[in-house]
C-alpha cells in the first residue's frame, strides 16, 4: 500500500500570495518631516556646487528630509526595508538638523563621514543598485574627503 504524499505546496504558495497582497494595505509614510533650511548642512556650508550635487546624490536620501520615494517605496515588503534604512540613516546623522548639533558632535560626525567614505561603506551598495547617481568614483571621494577636512578644520572645538 503507497500513500501519495501531500503536497503542501501549493497552499504554502497560496497564503504567501495573500499575505502579500495583505500588506501592500500597510505603506509606509512618505512625508519629509518640516524643517527650517537654514539649520542644513549643505545650505549652511561653503560647499560648491559640484561638492553639493554630489553630497546631494548620495546621503541625503537616508541622511536629511529630503528624502525621494521612487516608485518601488509602494511595493511591500521593500517599503518596509528601505522606510528602516532611512530611520537609521536620519537617526544616525541628519544634515538636515546640522546646525542644531554642536561643535564636538559636528566633528565627531564629519570623522565618521571620512572613515564610511574610506572604508566604500557609504553610499550603500543596495542604495547605489537603484540610484547610479549615487556611486561614487575615486576622484569624487577624494574630493569629498578633501573638503570635510578642511570643513573639519573651521569647526571651533
Amino acid at each position: 500500500m503507497s500513500s501519495k504524499p501531500k503536497n503542501w505546496i501549493n497552499p504554502i504558495l497560496i497564503i504567501a500570495l495573500i499575505a502579500l497582497v495583505v500588506i501592500q494595505f500597510f505603506q509606509i509614510e512618505k512625508v519629509n518631516p518640516p524643517y527650517d533650511t537654514g539649520n542644513d548642512f549643505l545650505n549652511s556650508s561653503l560647499a560648491s556646487t559640484e561638492i553639493k550635487t554630489i553630497i546631494k546624490d548620495a546621503c541625503y536620501d537616508c541622511h536629511s528630509y529630503e528624502t525621494q520615494y521612487p516608485w518601488y517605496t509602494y511595493v511591500a515588503p521593500i517599503s518596509f526595508w528601505i522606510k528602516g534604512h532611512i530611520k537609521g540613516g536620519r537617526q544616525h546623522l541628519n544634515f538636515s538638523i546640522w546646525n542644531s548639533y554642536d561643535a564636538k558632535k559636528q566633528h565627531h560626525k564629519l570623522e565618521e563621514c571620512i572613515e564610511e567614505i574610506k572604508a566604500n561603506n557609504m553610499p550603500l551598495k543596495s542604495f547605489t543598485w537603484t540610484h547610479q547617481e549615487a556611486k561614487l568614483t575615486d576622484q569624487q571621494r577624494t574630493l569629498i574627503l578633501d573638503w570635510i577636512n578642511s570643513k573639519m578644520k573651521s569647526i571651533d572645538l
